[in-house]
Protein backbone atom coordinates (compact mmCIF):
# COMPACT_ATOMS: atom_id res chain seq x y z
CA UNK A 1 0.00 0.00 0.00
CA UNK A 2 1.46 3.48 -1.07
CA UNK A 3 -0.31 6.07 2.03
CA UNK A 4 0.13 9.82 1.03
CA UNK A 5 0.28 12.02 4.07
CA UNK A 6 -1.44 15.45 3.47
CA UNK A 7 -2.04 17.99 5.74
CA UNK A 8 -0.27 21.64 6.17
CA UNK A 9 3.23 22.42 7.91
CA UNK A 10 2.73 21.69 11.52
CA UNK A 11 -0.19 18.89 11.30
CA UNK A 12 2.47 16.24 12.20
CA UNK A 13 2.77 14.69 9.27
CA UNK A 14 6.09 13.61 9.63
CA UNK A 15 5.32 12.32 13.14
CA UNK A 16 2.70 10.36 12.05
CA UNK A 17 3.97 9.09 8.73
CA UNK A 18 7.41 7.50 11.12
CA UNK A 19 4.59 5.73 13.50
CA UNK A 20 2.87 4.25 10.86
CA UNK A 21 5.89 3.26 9.14
CA UNK A 22 7.13 1.31 11.99
CA UNK A 23 3.77 0.01 12.64
CA UNK A 24 2.86 -1.30 9.09
CA UNK A 25 6.29 -2.13 8.42
CA UNK A 26 6.63 0.11 5.09
CA UNK A 27 9.44 2.82 4.26
CA UNK A 28 8.62 6.45 5.10
CA UNK A 29 9.78 8.41 2.45
CA UNK A 30 10.13 12.31 2.56
CA UNK A 31 10.87 14.39 -0.42
CA UNK A 32 12.89 16.86 1.34
CA UNK A 33 14.85 14.04 2.42
CA UNK A 34 15.31 12.25 -1.55
CA UNK A 35 16.21 15.55 -2.64
CA UNK A 36 19.03 16.15 0.06
CA UNK A 37 19.89 12.60 -1.04
CA UNK A 38 19.75 12.84 -4.81
CA UNK A 39 22.45 16.22 -4.47
CA UNK A 40 24.39 14.65 -1.91
CA UNK A 41 25.27 11.61 -4.89
CA UNK A 42 25.93 14.24 -7.31
CA UNK A 43 23.44 13.13 -9.87
CA UNK A 44 22.25 14.60 -12.66
CA UNK A 45 18.60 14.89 -10.69
CA UNK A 46 20.33 16.01 -7.44
CA UNK A 47 22.18 18.95 -9.61
CA UNK A 48 19.02 20.28 -11.10
CA UNK A 49 17.34 20.26 -7.68
CA UNK A 50 20.20 21.89 -6.13
CA UNK A 51 19.91 24.93 -8.70
CA UNK A 52 15.86 25.50 -8.20
CA UNK A 53 17.13 25.63 -4.41
CA UNK A 54 19.93 27.62 -4.44
CA UNK A 55 17.98 30.48 -6.79
CA UNK A 56 15.22 30.21 -4.12
CA UNK A 57 12.39 28.84 -6.70
CA UNK A 58 10.07 25.53 -5.91
CA UNK A 59 11.33 22.18 -7.81
CA UNK A 60 9.40 21.90 -10.77
CA UNK A 61 6.95 19.34 -11.17
CA UNK A 62 8.71 17.30 -13.99
CA UNK A 63 11.79 17.42 -11.52
CA UNK A 64 9.95 16.14 -8.33
CA UNK A 65 8.03 13.49 -10.08
CA UNK A 66 11.35 12.31 -12.10
CA UNK A 67 13.20 12.29 -8.47
CA UNK A 68 10.13 10.36 -6.75
CA UNK A 69 9.27 7.65 -9.34
CA UNK A 70 13.46 6.90 -9.17
CA UNK A 71 13.00 6.19 -5.41
CA UNK A 72 9.90 3.91 -5.99
CA UNK A 73 11.53 2.08 -8.07
CA UNK A 74 13.86 0.98 -5.66
CA UNK A 75 13.61 -2.46 -3.89
CA UNK A 76 12.73 -2.01 -0.47
CA UNK A 77 9.86 0.34 -1.44
CA UNK A 78 8.04 -2.50 -3.37
CA UNK A 79 5.34 -3.42 -0.86
CA UNK A 80 4.56 0.24 -0.71
CA UNK A 81 5.62 3.12 1.15
CA UNK A 82 4.48 6.25 3.13
CA UNK A 83 4.91 9.35 1.00
CA UNK A 84 5.43 12.75 3.29
CA UNK A 85 5.60 15.69 0.75
CA UNK A 86 4.82 13.89 -2.39
CA UNK A 87 2.55 14.76 -4.13
CA UNK A 88 1.55 18.18 -3.78
CA UNK A 89 -0.26 19.08 -6.84
CA UNK A 90 -2.98 17.59 -8.71
CA UNK A 91 -0.08 17.10 -11.84
CA UNK A 92 1.79 15.38 -9.16
CA UNK A 93 -1.08 13.03 -7.90
CA UNK A 94 -1.80 11.83 -11.33
CA UNK A 95 1.66 11.06 -12.01
CA UNK A 96 1.77 9.21 -8.96
CA UNK A 97 -1.15 7.51 -9.90
CA UNK A 98 -0.15 6.17 -13.49
CA UNK A 99 3.38 4.97 -12.45
CA UNK A 100 1.77 2.42 -9.41
CA UNK A 101 -0.62 1.68 -12.66
CA UNK A 102 1.92 0.76 -14.91
CA UNK A 103 4.90 -0.75 -12.56
CA UNK A 104 2.76 -1.75 -9.56
CA UNK A 105 -1.09 -2.83 -10.85
CA UNK A 106 -2.12 -4.97 -7.71
CA UNK A 107 -0.73 -1.79 -4.98
CA UNK A 108 -3.27 -0.01 -3.64
CA UNK A 109 -2.96 3.96 -2.98
CA UNK A 110 -4.57 6.00 -0.02
CA UNK A 111 -4.14 9.60 1.26
CA UNK A 112 -4.47 10.90 4.81
CA UNK A 113 -5.58 14.15 5.21
CA UNK A 114 -4.67 15.87 8.88
CA UNK A 115 -7.32 18.66 8.87
CA UNK A 116 -6.27 20.98 11.94
CA UNK A 117 -7.17 24.33 12.57
CA UNK A 118 -5.18 27.46 11.40
CA UNK A 119 -5.03 29.09 15.04
CA UNK A 120 -4.10 25.75 16.58
CA UNK A 121 -1.15 25.12 14.00
CA UNK A 122 0.36 28.57 14.95
CA UNK A 123 0.40 27.56 18.34
CA UNK A 124 1.98 24.11 17.65
CA UNK A 125 4.69 25.52 15.35
CA UNK A 126 5.59 28.48 17.82
CA UNK A 127 6.29 26.48 20.46
CA UNK A 128 8.16 23.68 18.77
CA UNK A 129 11.50 22.96 19.31
CA UNK A 130 13.65 20.28 17.30
CA UNK A 131 16.17 17.89 18.83
CA UNK A 132 19.61 18.88 16.80
CA UNK A 133 21.07 15.45 16.28
CA UNK A 134 19.83 14.46 12.81
CA UNK A 135 19.67 10.87 13.16
CA UNK A 136 17.28 11.44 16.02
CA UNK A 137 15.00 14.64 15.16
CA UNK A 138 12.63 14.13 18.28
CA UNK A 139 9.91 16.95 18.16
CA UNK A 140 8.77 18.51 21.20
CA UNK A 141 6.30 21.81 22.43
CA UNK A 142 7.00 24.20 24.83
CA UNK A 143 3.61 23.87 25.98
CA UNK A 144 2.27 20.30 25.21
CA UNK A 145 4.91 18.10 24.96
CA UNK A 146 7.86 19.44 26.98
CA UNK A 147 11.05 17.67 27.42
CA UNK A 148 11.80 16.56 31.02
CA UNK A 149 15.05 18.77 31.14
CA UNK A 150 14.92 22.14 29.19
CA UNK A 151 16.72 22.42 26.14
CA UNK A 152 17.55 18.78 26.59
CA UNK A 153 16.44 15.81 24.20
CA UNK A 154 14.62 13.25 26.19
CA UNK A 155 15.91 10.12 23.84
CA UNK A 156 19.13 10.75 22.85
CA UNK A 157 20.47 13.70 24.93
CA UNK A 158 21.08 16.39 22.36
CA UNK A 159 20.07 19.86 22.50
CA UNK A 160 16.50 21.18 21.39
CA UNK A 161 16.69 23.99 18.99
CA UNK A 162 14.07 26.30 17.54
CA UNK A 163 14.25 26.74 13.73
CA UNK A 164 14.94 30.39 12.91
CA UNK A 165 11.27 30.34 10.49
CA UNK A 166 8.96 28.85 13.33
CA UNK A 167 7.27 32.19 13.89
CA UNK A 168 3.61 33.72 13.46
CA UNK A 169 4.33 35.39 10.51
CA UNK A 170 6.50 32.47 8.31
CA UNK A 171 3.64 29.85 9.47
CA UNK A 172 0.34 32.18 8.42
CA UNK A 173 2.22 32.55 5.02
CA UNK A 174 2.71 28.82 4.50
CA UNK A 175 -0.99 28.08 5.87
CA UNK A 176 -2.40 30.20 3.08
CA UNK A 177 0.10 28.90 0.06
CA UNK A 178 -1.00 25.61 1.49
CA UNK A 179 -4.75 25.96 1.33
CA UNK A 180 -4.60 28.01 -1.78
CA UNK A 181 -2.28 24.85 -3.08
CA UNK A 182 -4.12 21.94 -1.60
CA UNK A 183 -7.95 22.55 -2.29
CA UNK A 184 -7.52 21.02 -5.62
CA UNK A 185 -5.17 17.71 -4.51
CA UNK A 186 -7.52 16.85 -1.52
CA UNK A 187 -10.60 17.18 -4.08
CA UNK A 188 -8.63 14.75 -6.56
CA UNK A 189 -8.19 12.07 -3.82
CA UNK A 190 -11.78 12.86 -2.39
CA UNK A 191 -13.34 12.25 -6.35
CA UNK A 192 -11.43 9.10 -6.33
CA UNK A 193 -12.49 7.46 -3.04
CA UNK A 194 -8.97 7.73 -1.67
CA UNK A 195 -9.16 9.88 1.29
CA UNK A 196 -9.34 9.81 5.13
CA UNK A 197 -10.15 12.89 6.96
CA UNK A 198 -8.98 13.65 10.44
CA UNK A 199 -8.28 16.22 13.12
CA UNK A 200 -5.28 14.44 15.03
CA UNK A 201 -6.34 16.03 18.74
CA UNK A 202 -4.66 13.43 20.35
CA UNK A 203 -1.22 11.25 18.79
CA UNK A 204 -2.32 7.76 20.04
CA UNK A 205 -6.18 8.08 19.76
CA UNK A 206 -5.01 9.28 15.82
CA UNK A 207 -2.42 6.98 14.80
CA UNK A 208 -4.64 4.12 15.91
CA UNK A 209 -8.16 5.66 14.19
CA UNK A 210 -5.67 5.91 11.21
CA UNK A 211 -4.58 2.03 11.55
CA UNK A 212 -8.28 1.10 11.75
CA UNK A 213 -9.27 2.52 8.90
CA UNK A 214 -6.28 1.40 6.58
CA UNK A 215 -7.35 -2.09 7.59
CA UNK A 216 -10.73 -1.74 6.41
CA UNK A 217 -9.69 -0.23 3.29
CA UNK A 218 -7.36 -2.74 2.32
CA UNK A 219 -10.07 -5.19 2.85
CA UNK A 220 -12.70 -3.58 0.72
CA UNK A 221 -10.67 -3.38 -1.82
Amino acid sequence: MYIVMLGAPGTGKGTIGKILSKDLNLVHISTGDIFREQINKGTELGKKIQSYIESGSLVPDDVTIETVKTRLLEKDVEQGAILDGFPRTVIQAEALREFLKENKPNSKRVAIELDVPDDEIVKRVVNRVICSNKSCGAIYNKETKPPKQEGICDICGSELRKRDDDNVETVTKRLGIYHQNSKDLIEFYRENNALYSIYPKELDIAVNDIEKFLDEYKRKL
